[in-house]
This record gives structure tokens, C-alpha cells and sequence, in this order.
């Protein structure tokens, strides 16, 4: 009623008014809406002009002020018919945590794709993989742009408004992310702009339908920041070359600009004021230059000394660590804890990075370009289907482990994902664990973290364009991680690749993978980078240290997967040509030392391994052949432990975890149709029926002597109607001449009539030979000869 609307008009006008007071009364009311203490409730401004931008020959639109207003930004971005919201929300309390608390959720919703979720609730649960790696990207594109120290706990929604199917929401959420920060009063140096570049035919392509991906040999996405720069890619890759992969990357950062200056255009628009924050956690000048007087020439010392290895340099700079520590407290009694842990961090990092930039030396004495020594092992064990140990100094990846399964066991998408990104199941797969023993450190060994699931993930796109599409199991590789130090997930991808020729997959090449680390030297005016230095093959140590992870995979010919994280506001395009090129160098090198351990698949998988047949039924046994209610196959399954699928109208694929059970399986597939044939018989021909059984219906006559029993209808026994076969006086064991028609197209039936022959023909009878009707090993029945 109108009243009622008065009414809330008029309590919404006061809390809004009692907010903006401040006082008791802003609290009164922040109680009543019940908004926990650091948290301040905004409501921004009204709908502001939507700013559409060309990508790629198509527009995306970008919005802000009508939805979710209370967040401190949000944005929706449109592309088609797909929408994206996302929301940007950050306290004004700084956090207990000693770095940047910030979490990415992006969910994909069933309503927005059109569909119900098909599990047992009917509604949204945990995240998938997909919502994971997709959040991950998200995370990794917005992380770096950041202020340092800036420790307030900060959340990124993103909700799926609406897909069209034919446009990823993946790339929106990036583009929806960095506009809702951009127009919130959160700290952020953006913004940025993403696109994903595919290449259909040799032609770059800007923002692809889902129809061009499937025929794309390139799925890379880029963001990048103003001025041309990258933020993050993330890439898979059909083997494609180096050239081609590097024309793909500028054309994507150029078209990026257009998406940050549509953003721009938001914000100036807005009139965005950036809030003050409380404080940045960096550390004080003072007790900075305090801890380099008095640890600088014993830091130095340990980072200059080759012989230490992971453990005994962690132990050494840690013992420097506590004895400055204490000195610091002294000297600062009133300086915060973290104020003294982050002015050795300061110290120490230097010192890292000055050795590198100035004097060209790495902790372990390499070069900036060299490789540490590499180790390559296979078949580990003779029981598993394929194995492989990689060994790049202290970085062990063991037991990458190939396991064959039948194809049923390939991983289904759920109807959700499927709805946007088209794929419905994946016959390879690459898991990825790293327990805490690989650090020397304690920890919960539980299921998959995020971490775990994205390194899995890069190392299985960085093999799958290696897989032969036709192969008839499904693949898992397990990669377990014993000692790590540094770029496990690119281990990884060296090892699956050892384990699978190991398995006998004929896989089209090899794959090697790298990390690539940067060090930068940034001019204190304009923050430009001055000075940089690649590293080839890094440390853990050199990626805690340095501004780049850089990962690079792929064959001799070209690249299959590329990620590139960075802790920088953004990196000219020349760095990362450059970095590729580094990666292209080192990558062949590897593989030159995985070819000395194994050059090519072996030509025939073990003998332990799994067996795939093939069985051809024709349609007028399948009944026999399943069962009633599929008790044969179901037995069959139980007893054997083989799993049949069927692949067509007449064909089924019986897989075995062994030959053994494929031995088991023949000899209970022969057992169960023993007495049963196949014949071609002759549409038309008339033959001798034996009948078995007297039925009320009718009889039931055999051909030949181990046919299944087929009914012949009372309608079909005489020109005159009958009800029981009894009034022609016919018994069991009997032989009557009846005419063949053919099978019943819908059931195989055979259709047979004694009731034709009454009229007068000339008839020619036929003899039958036995021939077998189901065969094992897919080949299919020949034509019986037959007599006259």
C-alpha cells in the first residue's frame, strides 16, 4: 500500500541520514543493521552512463551504480548476451596477517546458464575446479597492482548474471574486477584490462566465441596496464611456434588499452577519491638501515657461499635472523614485532637482489642462464603402467605416475560448466601433490588445496596437446613432489612426459618445461623499471626474492603452456619476449637430457597394463547378450572386473585392468552365447522350423539347431484364425515348412509365416550352416552359405 511504502521510504531516509551523522547515532544505527565494528556502510552514487568499448570488432559494456551499492565498488561488464557482476569490498581495520589478505570467489551460478544443478539438493555447493583456477587467475591479475603493505582484508565476488553460451565469462570477471576497485575507494594502482587471444587458421583472435575455441590452436589470456604493460598470462597452446605466440601477446596487450581507458572514463566520470588508509605495513628507514649495519657483511656472506644448499641457507640466515632480531629490540624497544621481522626482510632482499643485478652471481653459483644438474629415471616400478623420476637439483618429482583406465572414467563436467565453456568430459588428466615433508615442514596432508589443483592444472595443459586423440583409455598421471625447491609444477610436466612414453602412449613429442625469474631495478622518481636480469631455471629462494615466476612449456617445435605471475604493477612487452626467449633455450636444453633417458613411447604398453576389445553384437542378440534387467553385463562386471560400454547400435568396448580379466571376460562372453548363431538368411527363402514349445500365442520354432527359439503367431500358423496351435494338431519336436521376411527394424525380431506358404508358389527351401553370432575383437559376421 502506499503507506507502507511511505513508510520504509521514511526508515530508509532516516538510517542513511543517521549514518552520514556519525556519533551515536551512526552506531545506533549500525546496529540496528546490524554491520560488525571497522565496517562502514557506503551507498554509491546513482547509475552512472554505461561506457561501451570496441574488442575485437565487438562491443563489451561496462556499468556501474545500479547494482549491489553498498559494496565499496561494483561493476557489471556485458559481452553479448554474458554478464558478469563484481563486487569489491575491503575493511578499513588492518588484518592480523603479515601480507596481503585478499580473496577471489568467482561462482558460477545455474540460473544465469539456464539450467538446475543435478545434484542431490538442486542447488549451488562447493566450488569446482573450474570456479577455482578461474578465481586464481582473477586473483593473479589484481594482486600486484596493490600498495605494498597494505594488509586490510580484502573480498572479490564475482556473480554470473547471465551466459549466452557463445562468450567466456571468465575474461568479463577479470575486466569486472578491475573496474570495481577502480571505481571503489580501495587502494589500487589499476586499472587493468583483459582479453583472451585465440588463433583460428593462423588469424589472431580477440575475445573468441566458444564455437572458434573449439577450432583454436592458442587459448591466452592476457592482462595488461596501462601504458602497454603485462600484468599476467595465462596460456595453452597446440605446440604452436614461438613467433606466432609472441604476435599473439602484443595484439593482446594492445587491445587491453582499450578496456583500461573505457574504465578510465568510468572513474573520471564517478569522480572516484581513493580512502586514507589507517597505515601501510613497511618497514621504518631507521631500523632498516640499523640491520644492514649490523647484519649486511653476514648475509652476504651466506648468499655468496655456493656450497649451501636449500636447508643448511635457510638455517644460516635464519640464525643471523634471530641474533639481529634481538639487537633491533634493543635498540627499538617501542618498534612493532613486525616493523623488525620486515627491516631484516628488507635487508636481506637486497642484498639478493643487488648480487644479481650488480655482480651477476646467483646463490648457488650458476649463471643467470644456467640449468641445475638434471636427473632422469623410468619404469620405477614393473607393476605400474608407466613411471618416471625427474630430478632438477633439489626439485625431486617421483612417482609421476601414468595410470589407464577405460574411457567411462573420464571426468565429467557438470551441466554448468558445460553450459559455458562447451566441454563435457576429458579422457586425460594430470593431478598434482605436494605434502609438507617436500619442505621439511609439518602440515595436514588434506585433500587438494588451490594451490595444489593450479600447478596440476598447468602441467596438464602443458602435456595434453601431446595426447593422441584416439586413444582408446582413459589417462591419469599422478605427480607426487618429494623435495622441492623451486618450480614443481614444471618438474612436473618433465616427468609426466618421461612417465608416458614410459607407458607406451604414442605421444607426438616430448615436453620440457622451465621457470624464468626477473630481478628489477625500478628509478625512485617515476617507479620505471632502470635496469633488470633474467634468470634461467630459478630457486625458491630467487621467486621469493624476485618480481617474475615465469613458466614456460612445450615441445622442440614450439610452446604447449605458459603462466606468468608477477609482483610488479606491470612489465614492458620487451621483458617478456625476452623471458620467452630464455625459456625456448633452456627448454630444448632439457630435453636433450630427458632424450638420453628416453628418446621416444615405447612401442608396446606392459604387459600388466590394461586391454581394450571390441565386441560385435547384432541387434538380434543383444537381449542374450545384456540380459533381462542387464544381468549378464552386470555379472559379467562383478565376476571379471571389466567394464563394457557401448559405443554403437551393434558395437561394445569390454575394457580390462588386466589380461588376465580380459581372459576371464572372453571365456564367460563365450559361455553365456555358446548356443547361439548367426546366419544371413534369405529374405523370402522358405525353411525347415523344428518346434520347441507349444504356446497359447503361437509356437516356438527353431531354424537351425542352436538358435535361440523365435515365436511364430498363432496369426501366422493358418489362412484360418485360430487360438491355439492344438487345433492344427501341432506337437513339439515337429518340423514345418515356414517362409523367412526379414527382422523386425525395431527389436531384431525374426518375422516368420507357415500361413503364406498355403497359397500356391513355387518355394525353394534352404539348409543353414552354424556360424558364430557375437564376436570378440570387433570383426563382423560374414554372410553363411547356404544350399538349396
Amino acid at each position: 500500500s502506499a503507506g507502507a511504502m511511505a513508510a520504509a521510504t521514511s526508515c530508509r531516509r532516516a538510517a542513511l541520514g543517521g549514518l552520514a551523522a556519525g556519533g551515536r547515532a551512526a552506531a545506533r544505527w549500525r546496529r540496528r543493521l546490524l554491520l560488525p565494528d571497522g565496517w562502514v556502510l557506503r551507498l554509491a552514487p546513482g547509475p552512472c552512463r554505461p561506457v561501451t568499448v570496441e574488442v575485437g570488432g565487438r562491443k563489451m559494456e561496462l556499468s556501474s551504480g545500479k547494482l549491489a551499492r553498498f559494496a565499496d565498488g561494483s561493476a557489471v561488464v556485458q559481452l553479448g548476451d554474458t554478464a558478469v557482476m563484481v563486487t569489491a569490498v575491503s575493511k578499513t581495520k588492518p588484518s592480523a596477517s603479515q601480507f596481503m589478505p585478499l580473496v577471489v570467489d568467482y561462482r558460477q551460478k545455474a540460473a544465469a546458464a539456464g539450467r538446475i544443478p543435478t545434484n542431490y539438493l538442486r542447488r549451488e555447493l562447493g566450488p569446482t575446479d573450474k570456479e577455482i583456477l578461474t578465481s586464481r587467475v582473477i586473483d593473479r591479475s589484481i594482486r600486484p597492482l596493490f600498495p605494498v603493505g597494505y594488509f586490510y582484508d580484502t573480498q572479490i565476488l564475482c556473480n554470473l548474471l547471465a551466459v549466452d553460451g557463445v562468450n567466456d565469462p571468465d575474461v568479463l570477471a577479470i575486466n569486472g574486477a578491475s573496474a570495481a576497485l577502480a571505481l571503489s575507494d580501495i587502494p589500487w594502482n589499476g586499472p587493468i584490462g583483459a582479453v583472451r587471444v585465440g588463433l583460428v587458421d593462423g588469424e589472431t583472435i580477440i575475445n573468441p566465441t566458444r564455437k572458434q575455441m573449439s577450432s583454436s590452436a592458442l587459448n591466452l589470456v592476457v592482462a595488461g596496464a596501462p601504458q602497454n604493460q603485462v600484468v599476467m598470462l595465462e596460456a595453452t597452446a597446440e605446440n604452436i611456434l614461438q613467433q606466432d605466440f609472441c604476435h599473439a601477446v602484443k595484439a593482446g596487450v594492445k587491445h587491453t588499452q582499450q578496456i583500461i581507458q573505457g574504465i578510465q572514463q568510468l572513474v573520471k566520470e564517478r569522480g572516484v577519491v581513493k580512502r586514507t588508509v589507517q597505515k601501510l605495513f613497511v618497514a621504518p628507514e631507521e631500523i632498516v638501515e640499523c640491520a644492514k649495519k649490523l647484519a649486511f657483511n653476514k648475509i652476504y656472506a651466506v648468499f655468496t657461499d655456493s656450497s649451501h644448499d636449500k636447508i643448511s641457507r635457510d638455517e644460516a640466515i635464519n640464525k643471523i635472523r634471530l641474533e639481529t632480531e634481538e639487537q633491533l629490540k634493543e635498540k627499538f624497544p617501542e618498534a612493532e614485532p613486525y616493523e623488525i621481522m620486515e627491516s631484516f626482510n628488507v635487508v636481506s632482499k637486497d642484498i639478493f637482489r643487488n648480487l644479481v643485478l650488480n655482480e651477476y652471481r646467483r646463490c648457488d653459483g650458476r649463471d643467470l642462464t644456467s640449468l641445475r644438474d638434471i636427473k632422469c629415471e623410468v619404469n620405477m616400478f614393473k607393476m605400474l603402467h608407466g613411471s618416471a623420476l625427474f630430478q632438477r637439483g633439489q626439485t625431486q618429482v617421483v612417482l609421476c605416475t601414468v595410470t589407464f583406465d577405460s574411457i567411462e572414467s573420464s571426468v565429467k563436467s557438470d551441466l554448468i560448466s558445460t553450459a559455458v565453456s562447451g566441454v563435457k568430459d576429458k579422457n586425460f588428466m594430470l593431478h598434482y601433490e605436494f605434502p609438507p615433508y617436500a619442505t621439511n615442514e609439518i602440515g595436514k596432508v588434506t585433500g587438494m588445496n588451490r594451490r595444489e589443483l593450479g600447478h596440476g592444472a598447468l602441467a596438464e595443459r602443458a602435456l595434453k596437446p601431446i595426447i593422441p586423440q584416439d586413444f582408446p583409455f582413459t589417462i591419469r598421471v599422478t605427480s607426487e613432489v618429494l623435495e622441492s625447491n623451486g618450480s614443481s609444477s614444471m618438474a612436473s610436466a618433465c616427468g609426466g612426459s618421461l612417465a608416458l612414453m614410459d607407458a607406451g602412449v604414442p605421444v607426438s613429442s616430448a615436453v620440457a618445461g622451465v621457470a624464468i625469474g626477473l630481478i628489477t631495478k625500478c628509478s625512485l622518481e617515476k617507479g620505471d623499471i632502470e635496469d633488470y636480469r633474467l634468470l634461467t631455471d630459478i630457486l625458491g629462494i630467487e621467486d621469493y626474492y624476485g618480481d617474475m615466476d615465469f613458466k614456460m612449456a612445450g615441445t622442440n617445435k614450439g610452446i604447449t603452456a605458459l603462466q606468468v605471475d608477477l609482483k610488479l604493477p606491470g612489465i614492458p612487452v620487451k621483458i617478456v619476449m625476452e623471458a620467452i626467449q630464455q625459456a625456448t633455450a633452456a627448454k630444448r636444453e632439457i630435453l636433450q637430457i630427458m632424450n638420453q633417458t628416453l628418446a621416444k613411447p615405447r612401442p608396446n604398453r606392459k604387459e600388466s597394463g590394461p586391454v581394450v576389445e571390441t565386441i560385435h553384437v547384432p541387434l538380434s542378440k543383444r537381449l542374450r547378450f545384456i540380459g533381462p534387467g542387464a544381468y549378464n553385463l552386470k555379472k559379467l562386471q562383478a565376476q571379471t572386473g571389466v567394464t563394457v560400454s557401448q559405443l554403437d547400435e551393434e558395437t561394445y568396448s569390454v575394457f580390462a585392468p588386466t589380461p588376465s580379466a580380459m581372459h576371464e571376460a572372453r571365456e564367460f562372453i563365450h559361455e553365456i552365447c555358446k548356443d547361439d548363431q548367426e546366419v544371413n538368411l534369405e529374405f523370402g527363402a522358405v525353411y525347415t522350423a523344428t518346434i520347441t514349445e507349444i504356446r497359447d500365442s503361437g509356437v516356438m520354432v527353431k531354424l537351425y539347431p542352436n538358435m535361440t527359439p523365435v515365436l511364430l503367431h498363432n496369426s501366422q500358423l493358418d489362412q484360418r484364425k485360430i487360438k491355439h496351435p492344438s487345433a492344427l494338431g501341432l506337437e513339439v519336436g515337429q518340423e514345418i515348412q515356414v517362409k523367412y521376411f526379414g527382422r523386425d527394424p525395431t527389436d531384431g525380431r525374426m518375422r516368420l509365416s507357415r500361413k503364406i506358404l498355403q497359397s500356391p508358389a513355387t518355394t525353394v527351401l534352404k539348409t543353414l550352416t552354424d556360424k558364430n553370432s557375437i564376436v570378440l575383437g570387433g570383426a563382423v559376421p560374414q554372410s553363411s552359405t547356404s544350399s538349396q
